[in-house]
């Protein structure tokens, strides 16, 4: 794992390319050559412009940033929104540099895709990092395209561990990732609305509420992680036989809640298929 990072070029750093940016900032590893950031607005870009290392750059203050940033940059981090992609490449394509190493954060778009624009002698890896990379603690799903080395996959590790953890997945597994540490954190701010729309229903106030619900979401994330037990076993300890906890968990065992987050996943999984055919 390289103990410096070589230059590197965020091209569309938003929400996901601007947190693994911060997060990166924030590690303090050295970065040979430098940062550069791109957004389209000179607001967007103002947000970063502040970081250490950062040169932050709106594309309509100068519209050849992109191009520029592929002939400086060692690594390439393409954040812009998956429809925006190809167009993207086509328009790097005659600057990237022969040892460029390209990063997809792009849901939907395979390396295929990459390949085809950027042409076959060109390293890509794409990932799937999660929102809660914003706070240090994503999950970010790594897949190495044919012929990508073992540096340019260290690099690439050590890019993304410096917000979260990283699983490596072959490329056809990381749309199935998606759909469980990508899409997950909607699925648990989904459940924390209802329980909290449940505590209202009790009588209790919006402030009362949402204080059970998420602090009570966040103890039990923090539980688990700290003691290391399965989910299931903890699970078990809340339980009593015959108590209240063991009625409330039949219901949701007779609603089939396993069949339900099946059901969603597979959804999700059948949108990623239908982005990477309209990014083709």
């Amino acid at each position: 794992m390289p103990e410096t990072l070589p230059s590197l070029a965020f091209l569309g750093a938003g929400s996901m390319g601007g947190a693994i940016l911060r997060g990166v900032v924030a590690a303090g590893i050295p970065v040979d050559g430098g940062i550069l950031a791109t957004n389209r607005t000179a607001e967007k870009a103002a947000e970063l412009a502040e970081l250490a290392g950062v040169r932050s750059i709106a594309l309509e203050d100068e519209p050849d940033a992109n191009a520029r940033a592929a002939g400086e940059a060692r690594v390439l981090l393409i954040g812009v929104k998956p429809a925006m992609v190809p167009d993207l490449l086509r328009e790097i394509a005659p600057h990237v540099r022969p040892d460029a190493i390209v990063i997809s954060l792009a849901a939907g778009v395979t390396l295929r895709t990459f390949s085809s624009i950027l042409g076959e002698g060109v390293t890509v890896l794409r990932s799937m990092p999660n929102t809660p990379s914003l706070v240090g603690r994503g999950v970010t799903g790594l897949a190495a395209g044919e012929g990508a080395s073992g540096e340019a996959a260290g690099i690439a590790r050590r890019l993304f561990e410096t917000v979260g953890t990283v699983i490596d997945v072959p490329e056809d597994r990381i749309d199935a990732l998606s759909t469980i540490s990508g899409s997950g954190p909607a699925y648990v701010y989904l459940l924390i609305e209802e329980l909290t729309r449940a505590a209202r229903d009790s009588g209790f106030d919006e402030a009362d509420a949402r204080t059970m619900a998420e602090g009570t979401f966040i103890g039990a994330a923090a539980l688990l992680e700290q003691t290391g037990e399965e989910p299931a076993e903890l699970r078990r300890r809340v339980t009593s036989p015959k108590g209240t906890t063991e009625r409330a968990v039949a219901v949701l065992q007779r609603a089939d809640l396993g069949g339900v987050f099946r059901e969603a996943a597979a959804a999700a999984l059948a949108r990623a298929k239908e982005l990477a055919a309209e990014s083709a």
